[in-house]
């Protein structure tokens, strides 16, 4: 186990311990860069406005503990939050008693479902990060457990929020969109299907700017590139290319009746963070929940058309698994 000590000295050892009721949060999960690059955002000494006065105060580290790549940063991470004023807790329990809400950040999306109940029984509003789960059943059931305790909850990947996707979204930038091709680094983890440890990135962009109605998806699959291809109730076509060789990237390309239009390039961590604050604040998830689990239901079934060949998937059989 890892030691629990917390240094009060150094100049930003305060500031999380600083942070006013009602606006403290907890982490579950120091695996990820996105424990580290949240913690310096909210506890940053001079703290962007738009953060409304959210601060880290403590930390349970676990986090991934079977998946190594993860698993290895969490002794560094944690170090790292505790100079920012962070405690560190051994028991998600123990973190509940110092927050009033909550950044699931644990890598390893096979222990969300686990990790979120104790959350959602305690009340406290939940983000979890990327993927909410690992497979479709247990983000079904994350969001059962959301509706039974009546806590609000959302997931989303930063990159729903570069910068021109609402414009395109809303049509006030091309028009109607009549189709859409993104594309992410989809580097494979043999706990979790293909697509959702991190071509989950391009799918959430996908998805930002198609909205809700992929009828079927068909995968190409080689062991460099995943091409997923998806077909919407109005007829419309949207791609995601998910990259395993050459130099990674965001991006993609939307098509609207008045034209097409670049995606813009991936701005940080900040967007997505405002949206998190923001539903701290109000208790209004920024994405609906059923277009998470239709999103994860098009990752499910890229995995199934896979094992079929490229055989096309009807996303109404895997959403009907509900």
């Amino acid at each position: 186990m890892v030691g629990l000590a917390f240094s009060l000295g150094g100049a930003k050892a305060g500031i999380g311990r600083d942070a006013p009721s009602g606006k403290r949060v907890g982490i579950i999960g120091l695996d990820t860069s996105h424990s580290v690059a949240f913690t310096k955002a909210l506890n940053a000494a001079e703290a962007d406005p738009k953060l409304k006065g959210y601060k880290v105060v403590a930390a349970y580290p676990y986090g991934s503990k079977t998946i190594e790549s993860s698993a290895k940063r969490i002794p560094g991470y944690i170090k790292e939050v505790q100079e920012h004023g962070v405690k560190i807790v051994d028991s998600i329990s123990e973190l509940l008693e110092h927050v009033d809400v909550v950044l699931l950040e644990t890598n390893d999306g096979r222990l969300h479902l686990e990790q979120a109940l104790p959350v959602f029984k305690s009340g406290k509003r939940l983000f979890i990060d990327k993927p909410i789960a690992a497979s479709f059943a247990d983000a079904a059931a994350i969001f059962q457990a959301s509706a039974q305790y009546k806590v609000p909850v959302f997931s989303s990947s930063s990159l729903r929020y570069v910068e021109n996707i609402p414009m395109i979204r809303s049509g006030n930038l091309i028009g109607p969109v009549t189709g859409a091709d993104t594309f992410s680094p989809a580097v494979l983890e043999p706990s979790h299907p293909d697509l959702f440890w991190y071509g989950v990135h391009g799918v959430e962009m996908l998805y930002a700017i198609m909205g809700m109605g992929c009828e079927r998806v068909t995968r190409v699959h080689h062991a460099n590139t995943d091409i997923v291809v998806g077909i919407w109730t109005d007829g419309r076509t949207g791609t995601f290319r998910g990259t395993r060789t050459g130099k990674n990237g965001y991006g993609g390309t939307a098509y609207g009746e008045k034209g097409h239009v670049a995606v813009s390039e991936y701005n940080g961590y900040n967007p997505l963070l405002y949206k998190i604050v923001d539903f701290f604040e109000t208790g209004e998830p920024p994405v609906d929940a059923a277009e998470t689990l239709e999103l994860f239901a098009f990752m499910e079934a890229a995995d199934e058309s896979k094992r079929q060949g490229g055989k096309a998937i009807l996303i109404r059989d895997i959403l009907g698994r509900e």
